[in-house]
């Protein structure tokens, strides 16, 4: 029998400059840095999660720390990822991201009846914003 899952808790993204894309979270999400040099940044997501903002290229090799063995990794292109959001805080998000200069590129009405708003980071990663309706587990 499979153990439990208790939900995500870390993303991570690949980017060409880990202070610029820190700086995007923080203020577009308001994302906590909790830990940050030239190689990582670590964002606190609203005390759920934690999204991981790599420097492209600086992980490739697997690391021996006083903590344990951590493996190497990294990732090229455009990803995707979303933040949930409540129904009613939809049209709030669309006014605060144009506010910030953000353009939306996508607007989705789900079948579900989720609604998403889809905008690019500094990197050109495809973030997206969506309520529940989206996904029959949200």
């Amino acid at each position: 029998m499979r153990p439990p899952l208790n939900g995500m808790l870390e993303y991570g993204l690949y980017v060409d400059d880990v202070a610029r894309a820190a700086e995007f979270y923080e203020r577009v999400f308001g994302g906590r840095v909790m830990f940050q040099n030239e190689r990582i940044a670590a964002l606190d997501v609203e005390r759920q999660a934690v999204l991981l903002l790599f420097k492209k290229g600086a992980s490739v090799d697997s690391v021996l720390t006083e903590a344990g063995f951590l493996p190497g990794h990294d990732g090229e292109g455009t990803q995707h990822f979303a933040f949930a959001i409540e129904a009613d805080d939809l049209d709030a998000w669309d006014a605060w991201l144009v506010e910030n200069g953000i353009e939306i590129e996508g607007r989705i009405n789900w079948e579900r009846g989720g609604k998403s708003l889809y905008f690019r980071d500094p990197d050109q990663h495809c973030v997206e914003v969506a309520t529940r309706g989206t996904w029959e587990t949200y």
